[in-house]
């Protein structure tokens, strides 16, 4: 049954356990999480007896409903709403005197998550179920139960499953929400991709010479300090004599000089 009540979508509706189908006689908890600080919530439903009736009990709050013994009656759309007009997404929960349900998340699931179905009777434990989406045969499974591997929104649909000998379960919505979407490239982040490279390229070139410089600095003051022990070191001190200056008599006659040859005389 469809909620007839309009409002913001701000809170979320908890289901325990997590599945839309029970059988006759089964427990089932519903509570409200919401957002921020907001008023009291309520769960509400609207089933074939009542519309817009709030679901409590004397055990529980009032966002907090626990139903401990699940009727036909109870079947209906179950939210969560607030005095100031806020409220969650609405389930529908289904419960049968029949022989066999369909186990499936009753809250929406995320694409890329994996979900389990799981074929269940109230006598048998190991059983062999067909799985069917939309009418159509999906797979069968000897242990009673598949998974849905990375769902899409192609997978949102209506599903049940049918064990032979003891008949069918009813059918529970799919839904598929979109996951959370990646960001869009950026075109600034396409042109600085480069620049940043090179110029990380460029610090690490600059790093490695100077790394290289360091290392010859050391090693050319290591060889500069080291002494050959083959060599003989002695102090050598280098003196120059002062020369007599010859002083010439500036008023003697100039001498002169001639050559005797021998002959006669």
């Amino acid at each position: 049954m469809a909620m007839l009540t309009l409002c913001s979508a701000v809170a979320a509706l908890r289901v325990l356990p997590d599945r839309s189908q029970f059988f006759q006689y089964e427990s089932v908890s519903l509570s409200c999480g919401q957002e921020g600080t907001s008023p009291a919530w309520r769960v509400k439903r609207n089933t074939s007896t009542s519309v817009n009736q709030e679901c409590s009990s004397e055990r529980t709050n009032d966002s907090h409903c626990f139903i401990e013994d699940l009727y036909s009656l109870d079947n209906g759309a179950y939210w969560c709403e607030s005095a100031a007009g806020g409220c969650s997404d609405a389930v529908n929960i289904m419960v049968t005197a029949g022989h066999v349900i369909l186990e499936s998340p009753v809250l929406p699931v995320t694409e890329g998550d994996d979900v389990s179905l799981r074929c269940r009777t109230k006598s048998t434990s190991n059983l062999t179920a067909d799985f069917y989406k939309d009418g159509v045969l999906i797979g069968s499974s000897s242990a009673g139960n598949i998974t849905v591997p990375a769902v899409s929104q192609a997978d949102e649909g209506l599903y049940r499953c049918a064990v032979s000998g003891a008949g069918g379960s009813s059918e529970s919505w799919l839904t598929v929400r979109a996951g959370r979407p990646e960001p869009p490239d950026s075109p600034l982040a396409g042109f600085l991709l480069p620049v940043v490279g090179a110029c990380l390229s460029l610090v690490l070139l600059v790093v490695l010479v100077l790394l290289v410089l360091l290392v010859l600095l050391c090693l050319w003051r290591r060889h500069k300090g080291r002494v050959d022990p083959d060599v003989s070191y002695t102090d050598v001190t280098i003196t120059q004599e002062a020369q007599t200056n010859r002083i010439r008599d500036a008023t003697a006659a100039p001498t002169f000089y001639s050559t005797v040859k021998p002959g006669n005389t």
